[in-house]
């Protein structure tokens, strides 16, 4: 059973290198019924198809970095769970990069934080932390707004979103929140498990296992992710000082957002830094790797006793979280024209 937040409707979208008219999906805010409320209610951003396809050109655009070389797609690829692909840091301007992994960003409407030390908190202002970061994407708010003004294609995005063809940062925050939102994975095995509509294998079966004795006290189902901060034992001192950089509290020196397990198949490298580029290489980190710190969280303080065969089948169930529809989602797909 699918559960309907807004509406749905039937589209028809028209593709210039067929030159003709090709049925979708339905398209609209819609989860599974195992997910819990999202946080994010469109409270004074009414759902509507023009609003979402103004937010998803903004997404993939690169005027909006000073150079023209950057958009949102560059460091969240639909290919990879919207995630920076086999890169550490994100890419910026200038050929610069970052000193964070780019996360994946989806099923955001249930996020009560944003970025991996919680600094945002508010999905319609997300955007502007990359867009003004002077390493990724360099801008100013008033910058953009003006390009998005002299653009004869955004004044009639604008006009077909808003009503009006003049452009203003509320109304550009309020699509992007619109396109963000529906970024949705909810079609994985897992969740087809959960449905009735399919089985695990015996190997996913012993990891499923193993992953809720061991794991799901910070990664909770359904979502793997109970949205908190951790120190998961990485280094002893910390030079990034995570959620304490935003709340200037010692205790929280090293702790970053619990990162969502959804698509982690995909989603490599791993940890705030991008440090591990395997799987296995993280259950290694947790079973025999763990760093000692003042901040270290207690419930991996002792590491996590993992023997070679319960890691393939930790591995095994992990892969259950891929959800290969997103990834062919056409809803969601660079717009080509």
């Amino acid at each position: 059973m699918r559960f309907i937040f807004a509406f749905l409707t039937i589209s028809l979208l028209f593709s210039c290198s067929k030159n003709k008219i090709e049925k979708m999906k339905p398209w609209g805010f819609y989860y599974d019924s195992n997910f819990p409320a999202p946080v994010y209610t469109f409270q004074n951003n009414t759902v509507e198809y023009s609003r979402f396809l103004l937010g998803k050109e903004l997404f993939f655009d690169e005027l909006l970095s000073s150079d023209s070389t950057v958009s949102c797609a560059t460091c969240h690829e639909q290919a990879h769970g919207f995630a920076s692909h086999n890169s550490a840091f994100s890419a910026g301007v200038n050929n610069q990069l970052g000193t964070r992994n780019s996360p994946a960003i989806f099923n955001m409407a249930w996020n009560p934080s944003f970025m991996w030390d919680g600094g945002i908190n508010h999905i319609e202002v997300m955007p502007i932390g990359p867009i003004t970061n002077p390493v990724e994407m360099n801008e100013t708010m008033q910058n953009v707004v003006q390009k998005l003004q002299n653009s004869q294609k955004y004044r009639k995005l604008f006009k077909d979103a808003y009503g009006s063809e003049y452009v203003t940062e509320q109304n550009m925050l309020r699509a992007f929140a619109q396109f963000l939102s529906m970024i949705i994975s909810d079609k994985s095995k897992y969740d087809k498990v959960k449905r009735g509509e399919a089985t695990f294998t015996a190997q996913e079966q012993s990891g499923y296992n193993l992953f809720q004795a061991k794991c799901s006290q910070c990664h909770t189902e359904p979502l793997f992710t109970d949205y908190q901060y951790r120190n998961n034992g990485l280094d002893a001192s910390f030079t990034d000082l995570g959620r304490g950089l935003i709340t200037q509290n010692t205790a929280d020196y090293g702790k970053f957002k619990v990162p969502t397990l959804r698509n982690v198949e995909l989603t490599y490298p791993y940890m705030h830094d991008g440090r591990f580029f395997t799987l296995n290489q993280v259950l290694d980190h947790y079973a025999t790797g763990i760093v000692q710190s003042s901040t270290i969280d207690p419930l991996i303080q002792s590491g996590i006793p993992l023997t070679n065969t319960e890691k393939q089948q930790l591995i095994a169930f992990l892969k259950t979280l891929t959800d290969y529809e997103l990834m062919s989602n056409p809803w969601l797909m660079e717009p080509h024209y």
